[in-house]
């Protein structure tokens, strides 16, 4: 499967940013998906899982209550509504795929990932 995110950009502190990871092939409704994030200097750390069913949602202390993910298996699509964003959140955030369908925190679970979109957040 091939994976596109789409969304990120230049945002003042406070405000909202909702990224989009569109896939490729008929599968998508069997993967787990989940968002990570990258800072410069600093591992990648995951941000948000979603099962295949999306009956189960996984956050990192960090974001929860702030950030929401969702999916639309008909249009192949994963969403990370990020509210309430801080300077904290710049990072390139990454979807990827879990074959195993559960969209944890674990990240050598997930076999594909996207390219990456840039999310700057200014003070």
């Amino acid at each position: 499967v091939q994976l596109q995110a789409f969304g990120g950009g230049l945002v003042q502190a406070g405000n909202s940013l909702r990224l989009a990871c569109v896939a490729s092939g008929r599968t998508f409704s069997s993967y787990g998906m989940g968002w990570f994030r990258q800072a410069p200097g600093k591992e990648r750390e995951f941000v948000a899982g979603i099962n295949r069913s999306a009956g189960n949602t996984y956050y990192a202390d960090s974001v929860k209550g702030r950030f929401t993910i969702s999916r639309d298996n008909a249009k192949n699509t994963v969403y990370l509504q990020m509210n309430s964003l801080k300077p904290e959140d710049t990072a390139v955030y990454y979807c990827a795929a879990d074959q195993g369908g559960w969209g944890s925190k674990v990240i050598s679970l997930y076999d594909y990932w996207g390219q990456g979109t840039q999310v700057t957040v200014s003070s």
